[in-house]
């Protein structure tokens, strides 16, 4: 998940229903006659965020004259989901926060953003299926298959109507048929972090990218959940996570929108809830990294000793090869 801020909510809201419900925006804007106000400020962040890589500021100009769609905008149980589509990528935006969940590129399979660091997972595990708890649109489903193609993959997301949208629009069904390689992904729609019996002891690997309204789930800062999905791990798995960012942070209001005030101290991922307690679960045996500014800033997470960081370097694609050198132990938490 990306944080997106916004000024409103871009479409009307509904009532929340077991069945999707279809709110009026998709089409195709161009000028901005024809685009809100928070409308525009979305698509340049997207564009300023995923598309560029430069800040914010994105020239408003460029914006109005660049088209873009969306494709898809309804409600869910769960969500609110709005695909949106520009001439380089495809972007999937849930709940009220428009926070980026998914995105996938036209023009390169690399997003620039946490989602690419999931792809080195597979390098430091033991050979097995490998869980993905949070599926969303299926970004790093699609970048493991592409760089690992005889992969097993299995993923959960709680929403069915998101999965389905996904294979729609992001195309997941594509990989549900498999790779030439033997590669597949299975896609589980459920609760992900329900204890299941026939899961213990089966994956080498478990990625999670698990938020809920933009906000971290209750459940991730608690230790028993995390020493629950150990138990679905095979012996020398590993379980890297997407930790979002500082949870004891502050926040400041700049022009009517909300904006994280981050900690000055880069290292300081005590502050991070989901980091403290897998730390506490799992005590020596944890390693964090936070990406840069433009990629996000993110913090990571990955269980099980610190891997030998110039061998996994030279193992993972060239794009990945410098970035897992950065990740480095957590202290012990008392």
């Amino acid at each position: 998940m990306l944080s997106v801020p916004l000024l409103r909510p871009f479409f009307p809201l509904s009532p929340c229903s077991s069945t999707a419900v279809e709110l009026p925006v998709a089409g195709a804007f161009r000028k901005s006659k024809d685009v809100t106000q928070s409308s525009l400020f979305l698509v340049r962040n997207v564009k300023a965020r995923v598309l560029l890589g430069q800040d914010s500021n994105t020239d408003e100009e460029k914006v109005e004259e660049e088209e873009f769609q969306v494709l898809a905008a309804v409600r869910s149980n769960y969500n609110e989901i709005v695909i949106v589509d520009t001439p380089k990528s495809r972007i999937l935006l849930l709940d009220s926060t428009h926070n980026i969940h998914s995105v996938s590129n036209k023009r390169e399979k690399w997003t620039g953003a946490y989602w690419d660091e999931f792809a080195s997972l597979p390098a430091v595990v033991p050979q097995g299926p490998i869980a993905i708890l949070g599926l969303g649109g299926g970004t790093v489903a699609h970048l493991m298959l592409d760089i690992w193609p005889s992969l097993k993959l299995e993923g959960w997301d709680i929403d069915g109507i998101l999965v389905d949208k996904a294979r729609e629009y992001f195309g997941l069904s594509d990989l549900e048929k498999g790779t030439e390689a033997g590669g597949v992904l299975h896609v589980h729609v459920g609760d992900a972090l329900s204890p299941s019996p026939t899961v213990h002891g089966r994956f080498s690997g478990i990625i999670v990218d698990l938020f809920s309204d933009g906000k971290v789930l209750p459940e991730m800062q608690e230790v028993s959940t995390w020493l629950e999905m150990s138990s679905r791990l095979m012996p020398h798995g590993r379980i890297m996570v997407n930790c979002g960012g500082n949870h004891a942070e502050t926040s400041i209001i700049k022009d009517g929108i909300v904006f994280p005030e981050l900690s000055a101290n880069d290292g300081a991922w005590v502050q991070n809830s989901i980091i403290t307690a897998l730390c506490k679960a799992f005590p020596g045996n944890v390693s964090w990294k936070r990406m840069a500014r433009a990629d996000g800033e993110n913090y990571l997470a990955l269980t099980g000793p610190l891997p030998d960081l110039n061998a996994w370097s030279a193992i993972v694609p060239d794009h990945l090869s410098s970035n897992v050198k950065h990740w480095r132990p957590c202290g012990l938490v008392a």
